[in-house]
């Protein structure tokens, strides 16, 4: 093959057929993707499906602990999961850049095709084009998700009820710290690792342990726009214990440095539970002993008061509003 991408790769001929005979298929091989259709052709679950969509324009393509091909998987199996869904397949949409390194594809297809193994995703459709020279970065990624949904009610903030106990399965801020880092070359003593993971398996472990009734991944505008939407869509006020929020060391010193808020950075490991009062402690132990979740921590609670708003009690003892993020702290985070 050549060692670069050219815009002839992009043409629907020769060259278009090598990359993906010879870049996609060998990393995504099976046996739906192999056959090449127009479309994905899938078996039907009973009952009701879940389907997301998400697009990837992280800068750079490979950050400490993870990278583009990562982050499209997990951000979709993740968006499943907030949902209770487990996946069916996903598909993959691909904009090159002219000029990417063959070499740097490669790297960045084995990266898609073992995360898609390890949250048993297959990936069952595709589609690539490239673009001239300048125009993307190197590389965005398109992924679409299809899950299917286990009987009874779905997680939704329409679910959460006064009372309900706030959860976060881990550390928050290891994403968008440690790509802010490796952008602008910053160094801290301790190396700052993106969490970026698929959580299927810590969702259904939680789900097997108890009552969740709302579920979300704090990606873009991290805990805050998550506990926002969540608290404004379901009518109800959140109290937030700001000491019992897990954040490593090397964050928040990262975080103080710059004048960036853990609370909101985002995240692509970790995700928000609203559950039952009664259940939280068993839902917390099922997380702990998950190694996805074993530093999750019961943050907060549901409350009747301040309905639509997030509140903070914080370590200093006064309390604050914890605001939707305004704008974008942290660009091309994912």
């Amino acid at each position: 093959m050549a060692r670069r991408v050219t815009l002839s790769h992009g043409g629907g001929g020769v060259l278009t057929r090598e990359l993906v005979e010879e870049v996609f298929l060998p990393a995504f091989g099976n046996d739906v993707l192999r056959a090449l259709d127009d479309a994905a052709l899938l078996d039907r679950p009973a009952g009701r499906i879940a389907f997301t969509t998400d697009s990837f324009v992280v800068k750079p393509l490979f950050f400490r602990g993870g990278d583009i091909g990562r982050l499209a998987v997990s951000g979709t199996v993740n968006d499943l999961a907030a949902c209770g869904a487990s996946p069916l397949g996903l598909s993959l949409g691909l904009v090159i850049e002219e000029g990417l390194e063959i070499d740097t594809l490669r790297r960045v297809a084995d990266s898609l095709a073992a995360t898609a193994r390890e949250a048993a995703a297959p990936i069952v459709a595709g589609d690539t084009k490239v673009v001239e020279r300048g125009a993307a970065d190197g590389l965005y990624i398109n992924t679409a998700g299809v899950g299917a949904l286990p009987t009874g009610p779905a997680p939704g903030a329409g679910r959460i009820r006064p009372g309900d106990r706030v959860l976060i399965s881990g550390a928050l801020g290891d994403h968008g710290i440690a790509v802010l880092s490796e952008r602008e070359g910053l160094r801290f003593e301790t190396e700052i690792l993106s969490d970026v993971a698929p959580l299927g398996g810590l969702v259904e472990a939680s789900l097997e342990a108890g009552e969740v009734h709302a579920l979300r991944d704090p990606t873009r505008g991290g805990a805050a726009a998550a506990l926002n939407e969540l608290a404004e869509a379901a009518g109800i006020g959140v109290e937030i214990d700001e000491e019992a929020v897990p954040v490593h060391p090397a964050v928040r010193a990262a975080s103080d440095m710059l004048g960036l808020d853990p609370l909101s950075i985002a995240n692509e490991g970790k995700m928000i539970l609203f559950v039952a009062e009664a259940d939280a402690g068993g839902i917390l132990d099922a997380l702990r002993a998950h190694p996805r979740g074993e530093e999750a921590a019961i943050v907060g609670e549901a409350v009747e008061g301040h309905p639509g708003v997030v509140a903070v009690r914080t370590r200093i003892g006064s309390r604050k509003v914890l605001e939707m993020p305004h704008g974008e702290g942290l660009p091309r985070i994912c």
